[in-house]
């Protein structure tokens, strides 16, 4: 699987430099080498649909991952994706339910992805508050100064 992983990333790291379909030629051919995971497949077939501008045939991919049990970051990452496809295809109120509930039950490293996102949903409802209270308490963390000033601010935004 370490191997697999790898020539993934090599494929990943050619996307914008060839074309699109030679992009989802070559995913669609790795995926196929993976035995024993239909959810891994299903979920780097998905990232590559939605990559390349193919969010609706992203979206099927991504629920169906999810359902054969895609677990780890991987899953975390379907949901935050899954919920930005959505997004995209002008389903907002299950876009912004997926990324509430990832917000509410799960912390990791991509909490603030999941704010981002949550942040673009709300907007696209015009709830521009909210959205933008999140996306400035995200980005307060990453600041070199003015960090607690921020969040303290954006925050405020919301109440």
């Amino acid at each position: 699987m370490e191997n697999w992983e790898a020539q993934l990333q090599r494929i990943w790291l050619q996307f914008g430099k060839i074309s699109n379909d030679e992009f989802l030629q070559k995913i669609k051919t790795h995926t196929a080498r993976l035995s024993g995971s239909q959810a891994i497949v299903n979920f780097e077939m998905a990232c590559a649909f939605d990559s390349t501008g193919y969010e609706k045939d992203a979206e099927p991919l991504y629920r169906s991952a999810l359902q054969q049990g895609l677990s780890g970051l991987r899953r975390r990452r379907a949901r935050i994706q899954l919920a930005s496809t959505l997004r995209n295809n002008g389903n907002i109120d299950e876009s912004i339910h997926i990324l509430r509930e990832e917000k509410a039950n799960y912390s990791d490293e991509l909490n603030d992805a999941v704010d981002s996102f949550l942040a673009l949903s709300l907007s696209s409802q015009g709830e521009y508050k909210e959205a933008l209270s999140l996306a400035l308490k995200a980005i307060s963390g990453h600041l070199p100064r003015y960090n607690r000033s921020l969040y303290n601010y954006a925050n405020a935004l919301h109440e």
